[in-house]
């Protein structure tokens, strides 16, 4: 009896110990953060009095915060008052600068991709490229918005990048700064009964303006609509509930994508409400490796619903949240937040979307044989009843044989055209 009281009280000491160490354990932690807190008044009083130049508090300061979070990973900063100001602009659709959506890789900036219409496409700056000198300075050792900035400007003025690109020699490239007013929502028909639908950025209203331009297609062609194409390539992304507002568009019900943080109570699902405004018919996805963001999760939920065929090149792989956090004068954090995931439960994040049918960008010349004749070539042939004679339009031919050359969009209007052949034979 002594014996197993004395080993209940030492299994109680021992407890108690693990208790006393595990109550006080926080506590240390919380005197470590405070020395870490000192740590870092001290190390900016020595910058701020011995510095070799004289420098600001607020530039300290900024610094520091900034570097905390572009630590965690490529997308989470701290944005200045002028830096939350351009982003809100180009949320909005209209900004000043080069018109390249950029982010941070191994020191350089690299380019996501060039947005249509603007200084960076017309210089023909693509996604991958690496931009190593901006305006004769290094950007080795510049954060991200100090990169930013340099590049924009006064409009007008001009700005001289070194690019590196793969497998070709470093090479300059001077562009004019220019106020970038966004397109968002570009739409043609293809092949005489194909909607096309170019979407460079998803800022706002890019669902309701998709909406119209599927409606209007539907009016022009009079019911003859075959199918419809969807061109996300190089669209660096953009607002959430414009992603989910177009993949909504074409799915009658599921989930169209979540987003899942560290705490599993915080996710949050988003769902198709009942109509297709397509109602049916075929759908083909035209993705690259520009094509980030916003731009994966339409993929991805269509992908998944198997409501479009995706095609192209893979994606970018940018599957995260992020959150910006207001700081009221000072600007503003973006911090990174959560994942995205398609419905299926596919994460994002640094895999991008696998197109069904893989197409990469390609030159095709036509082979015009001149030594077999048609029937209709022979002076004496039968004519043929059924058909007029009406001439075709040199100029719809010319028009029709120019987008033509853009190998992926003739590819992705092909099987628009045979997707609806092969359903109307079902």
């Amino acid at each position: 009896m002594k014996k197993t009281l004395s080993v209940l009280l030492t299994i109680g000491l021992l407890l108690s110990i693990h208790d006393v160490e595990a109550k006080t354990e926080p506590k240390d932690e919380k005197a470590n953060t405070y020395e870490l807190l000192n740590l870092f008044g001290e190390v900016m009083e020595r910058a701020k009095n011995s510095y070799v130049e004289d420098v600001e508090d607020k530039k300290l300061i900024e610094s520091a915060i900034n570097g905390m979070l572009v630590s965690l990973d490529p997308h989470s900063s701290y944005l200045d008052a002028q830096s939350f100001k351009y982003m809100n602009e180009q949320t909005k659709g209209k900004f000043g600068g080069l018109g390249i959506e950029v982010t941070m890789e191994q020191g350089v900036v690299k380019v996501v991709s060039p947005i249509d219409d603007t200084p960076a496409s017309r210089a023909g700056l693509k996604p991958g490229d690496y931009i190593v000198n901006i305006g004769g300075e290094n950007v080795m050792g510049m954060t991200l918005n100090d990169a930013v900035d340099k590049m924009r400007g006064k409009v007008g003025t001009k700005v001289k990048l070194n690019i590196r690109r793969l497998n070709e020699k470093p090479f300059d490239v001077t562009l004019k700064r220019e106020e970038i007013k966004i397109q968002s929502v570009k739409n043609d028909i293809k092949a005489g009964d194909v909607a096309y639908v170019r979407i460079s950025s998803f800022s706002e209203d890019v669902d309701s303006n998709v909406k119209k331009a599927i409606k209007k297609a539907e009016k022009d062609l009079k019911g003859k609509l075959k199918g419809i194409v969807l061109d996300v390539r190089n669209n660096p992304g953009g607002l959430l509930d414009q992603a989910v507002g177009v993949s909504d568009l074409f799915l009658n019900q599921g989930e169209i994508v979540s987003t899942r943080s560290r705490n599993e109570e915080d996710t949050v699902r988003y769902s198709a409400k009942s109509g297709d405004i397509a109602e049916g018919l075929p759908i083909v996805v035209i993705i690259n490796d520009g094509s980030a963001s916003a731009s994966e999760i339409v993929a991805g939920a269509l992908q998944d619903h198997k409501r479009a065929v995706i095609l192209g090149e893979k994606s970018f792989g940018k599957g995260s949240v992020q959150t910006v956090v207001p700081l009221g004068k000072y600007g503003a954090m973006r911090l990174t937040t959560a994942r995205y995931y398609t419905p299926s439960g596919r994460s994002i994040q640094a895999k991008g979307i696998e197109p069904d049918v893989e197409v990469h960008p390609a030159k095709v010349e036509e082979i015009v044989s001149s030594y077999n004749f048609s029937e209709a070539e022979y002076g004496n042939a039968l004519k043929n009843e059924t058909v007029s004679d009406k001439k075709e339009n040199n100029q719809d031919k010319t028009k029709d044989e120019e987008w033509r050359k853009d190998y992926q969009l003739s590819r992705a209007v092909d099987l628009v055209k045979a997707l609806g052949i092969y359903n109307s034979r079902n």
